[in-house]
């Protein structure tokens, strides 16, 4: 049986709205209808000191509970580097904790590219990559 327990994030909120709602979804949320959701991918290169002070853990740990897709690793020039789909709204919430970092970082610098939504199709759930 299909229970909000069972679902991820975004797909709580599509199954809330069917509880909501009945009338707008006449079955249980199918794929179909998930892949209609709009999805995001983007690309962080976090800035600071942001290296030896547990980020990547802490970006994976944040990710992994907005359920995300995608990756963090640390760069060759010190930066951290991050690619996460999923919709804008979790992604803005990812955005606000890379720019508080945890305890003992500093962000000093956030550059953000917005990919090809196909990009999300090569992502699994989210990890943490070697060093570079």
């Amino acid at each position: 049986m299909l229970t909000s327990q069972t679902l991820g994030t975004s797909q709580k909120r599509f199954f809330q709205l069917c509880m909501i709602a009945p009338q707008l979804a006449l079955s249980a949320p199918t794929l179909q209808h998930w892949q209609r959701l709009q999805i995001m991918v983007l690309h962080f290169q976090i800035q600071g000191r942001v290296q030896g002070v547990g980020f990547r853990w802490f970006v994976h740990r944040e990710a992994s509970e907005l359920e995300l897709r995608g990756w963090v690793r640390n760069t060759e020039d010190g930066d951290v580097e991050v690619v996460a789909a999923g919709e804008p709204a979790d992604l803005d919430e990812l955005r606000a904790s890379l720019k508080r970092g945890p305890r003992g970082s500093r962000v000093d610098r956030i550059i953000e590219h917005v990919l090809d939504e196909r990009e999300a199709e090569t992502l699994g759930s989210f990890q943490i990559e070697g060093a570079w």
